[in-house]
């Protein structure tokens, strides 16, 4: 079993010991940083849709896809502090924007989602054709990283040799327990916010295409579970928001992964409900690594003041480094 388990575990500062907290402060308060990405690009999908990618390069034998948050973009401050810290680390990285997460509504009616992966699979292949890196792992945040996750179960033991691992942070692997956990009492505010983008994205879509779904039904949507019934739904090819929660979480692929994997989900993670927590599965499991500390909210894991990097970036550059040096 691979394991990288001599990185000390997340010890929150006193005032980051409240997941709300933590989360508040890091998505309002932290900078970005300078822009680590020397160039970008546009990808033409099979489907006759496109990816916006962002790159950093330099010249490394190891390259790390990120893969971004409900709502997100590669510009997000835990996108760029991931990437400059990987980069100080000698690491190659790719960032990808979602389909229309890059400021540019995509081409066709389906949106980006929880569970889709083909577009991750599309951009790693696109990297083996395109680049030299014999190791390439894989770092999600949140969405992103149930992405990752059902990404590597669906793989199993067909992963590209090329493909090392991965790192996920904050994932909703049970969509179903996640949603109910956002709809309880002050989680309803992060709803809240992530609706303000998603319902009008949805309604603009729906002007393009013309498709007959009830708009109301959508503009009216107070929680995922109305949002998802009356769009995530059926403009991707599922019966139901229960339909699409079940076959979009990556908690049944988990057993399938055959590359080392760390997922990190703080207890006190205001996004996650109690099936979010797979210590069960990942005490069998010969590849996943999971931890679960106390404290960290969701994609927060704050260090003290003065510190520039969030515990989450040293603890993946770690793992990461690790992972390489096993592998060669």
């Amino acid at each position: 079993m691979f394991d990288s388990s001599d990185f000390p575990g997340y010890r929150a500062p006193w005032l980051f010991r409240n997941g709300h907290v933590s989360t508040i402060y890091v998505g309002l308060c932290r900078k970005a940083g300078p822009d680590p990405y020397l160039s970008s690009r546009r990808l033409t999908t099979p489907d006759g849709d496109f990816l916006d990618i962002d790159l950093a390069l330099q010249e490394s034998n190891q390259l790390v896809i990120l893969l971004h948050g409900l709502e997100g973009n590669t510009r997000r401050p835990y996108m760029i502090r991931m990437a400059s810290r990987l980069l100080a680390a000698g690491v190659d990285v790719v960032a990808l924007n979602f389909r229309g997460c890059s400021h540019e509504p995509n081409q066709i009616l389906r949106s980006y989602h929880t569970g889709e992966t083909g577009d991750l699979r599309f951009l790693i292949q696109w990297v083996e054709e395109n680049f030299n890196h014999q190791n390439i792992a894989l770092v999600g945040f949140s969405l992103g990283g149930n992405v990752l996750l059902k990404y590597l179960g669906e793989e199993g033991r067909h992963t590209s040799p090329r493909v090392s691992g991965g790192v996920a942070f904050s994932a909703p692997v049970h969509l179903a327990s996640s949603s109910h956990q956002l709809d309880q009492g002050i989680n309803r505010l992060y709803v809240y916010q992530f609706l303000r983008t998603l319902i009008p994205k949805a309604l603009a879509k729906l002007e393009l295409f013309d498709h007959e779904l009830d708009r109301e039904a959508i503009r009216s949507s107070g929680s995922f579970a109305e949002f998802d019934q009356a769009f995530t739904a059926p403009v991707n090819g599922f019966t139901s928001a229960e339909d699409y929660w079940d076959q979009a979480s990556s908690l049944p692929w988990l057993h399938k992964i055959e590359r080392p994997t760390l997922l990190i989900n703080a207890v006190d993670d205001p996004f996650l409900g109690p099936a979010c927590y797979p210590a069960d599965i990942a005490r069998q499991h010969p590849f996943l690594t999971f931890e679960a500390p106390e404290n960290g909210g969701h994609l927060a894991f704050p260090s003290l003041w003065a510190t520039p990097d969030c515990w989450s970036e040293n603890r993946t550059a770690h793992f990461l480094s690790t992972l390489f040096a096993v592998k060669g």
